[in-house]
């Protein structure tokens, strides 16, 4: 792979840790490098200037009798440890020892200096990896908080403090957007209520004409007519009221009070009961533990009989809905068509069904949208998979 490549996979925070011990580790070369040359540079000199004195004695190759003297050395100052037979060779061990010193001086210092500048190129790399984590650690503050962030708490806002630089400027601006998303969202939530609220009474009216000018006795045909205009107007209703309560549960939690999930559980379970057996399906219920929650105990209850109103409506015949309660996730599971992973959260949202046969049913595919809606008001998890026998199988966990 690509080196380039793979440095641009790196996290942004070891990449800079990295530039900083690099960059730490070039300048330390560069200087090296000009020390050694000073240093080769100024030994030569000294070198230069060393003074070769010719020998004084009896004779060429002939010692002194009384041994040397200062006078015999072929180098001001210096001692060899033997007595210098030559004024060649005098020069020749003066001129080859320098060299020797000059090369261990030059050896010992790039040895010393190389690894002191490892040392301190990665001691630089932890500083520049410590730099980076503070530099670096209002971005993180701003990831947090927009993680946290959602639909149903767009009143937070991330508020950084300091100096007006990048950061600062980019906080601003995120919190910018989070004010026109907050109003977006409030403006929307507004108008579905209030035209949920506004459709009701006319709703309520045309059922009652409906029921007052078409009383018996009527004939055959205009019987029919009746009903199926009620079950319009009904329809109609029951779509009105649950777009209220997912306008409600979008809000979020305006009461709350201590709530008995098991109770609710049972008692949402039970209410459906006669549903399933009209459909010939089998409804079990198990409660293993006594939960205690707080929340807003209606949408709890809505909660609860949506999953399970959704489990018999979109089921096989002859299939079966089993609700399990253990520790403090609710667990629902039947035996519908089959359904693909990937499908799976198209079904949370709202009007959207999945499959000639849900497009059939009498729903209004807005069940599981206020499930959802409901569980992320209580800061609920929700999940939800393809059952073993086909189907979904929902399990929301309440913290």
């Amino acid at each position: 792979m690509n080196p380039r490549r793979c440095f641009a996979l790196l996290p942004f925070r070891t990449r800079l840790a990295l530039a900083f011990g690099g960059l730490f580790l070039l300048a330390g070369i560069a200087l090296l490098a000009f020390v050694v040359t000073l240093a080769r540079y100024g030994t030569a000199q000294k070198t230069a200037d060393i003074e070769v004195m010719p020998l004084k004695g009896p004779g060429i190759g002939n010692p002194s009798p009384a041994g040397p003297h200062p006078g015999d050395w072929g180098v001001t100052g210096a001692k060899p440890s033997l007595p210098l037979v030559s004024e060649g060779i005098a020069v020749r061990i003066v001129e080859s020892t320098a060299r020797e010193v000059q090369q261990a001086a030059v050896q010992q210092m790039l040895l010393w200096s190389g690894v002191g500048l490892i040392v301190t190129a990665v001691l630089a790399g932890l500083t520049g990896w410590w730099l980076a984590g503070r530099a670096l650690r209002p971005v993180t503050a701003m990831t947090d908080t927009a993680l946290r962030i959602s639909e149903t708490n767009l009143d937070e806002r991330l508020a950084l403090t300091g100096p007006d630089d990048e950061l600062h400027r980019l906080a601003g601006t995120f919190d910018s957007m989070l004010d026109r998303l907050q109003r977006a969202f409030d403006s929307q939530r507004r108008f579905v209520a209030n035209a949920s609220h506004e459709l009701r009474t006319p709703l309520a009216a045309q059922r009652t004409s409906i029921q007052v000018g078409l009383a018996d006795p009527l004939p055959q045909h205009l019987t029919e007519v009746r009903d199926d205009l009620l079950s319009t107007n009904r329809h109609a209703e029951q779509l009105i009221a649950s777009l209220l309560l997912l306008a409600r549960s979008d809000r979020g939690l305006e009461h709350t009070e201590r709530i008995d999930l098991a109770e609710l559980t049972t008692t949402a379970a039970a209410e459906l009961r006669a549903a399933a057996a009209e459909k010939g399906l089998t409804l079990h219920t198990r409660v293993r533990s006594r939960v205690q929650l707080t929340g807003d105990p209606v949408l709890i209850s809505h909660l609860v009989s949506n999953l399970v109103h959704n489990a018999i409506q979109y089921n096989r015949p002859a299939g079966r809905v089993d609700v399990l309660l253990e520790g403090r996730v609710l667990t629902v599971t039947n035996t519908g068509r089959a359904i693909d992973a990937d499908q799976v959260g198209e079904l949370f949202e709202p009007f959207r069904r999945l499959g000639q046969d849900r497009v059939d049913t009498t729903g209004h595919g807005l069940g599981l949208s206020i499930v959802r809606s409901i569980a992320v008001a209580h800061g609920a998890e929700l999940r939800a998979e393809p059952g073993v026998n086909g189907g979904l199988v929902i399990m929301i966990g309440f913290p």
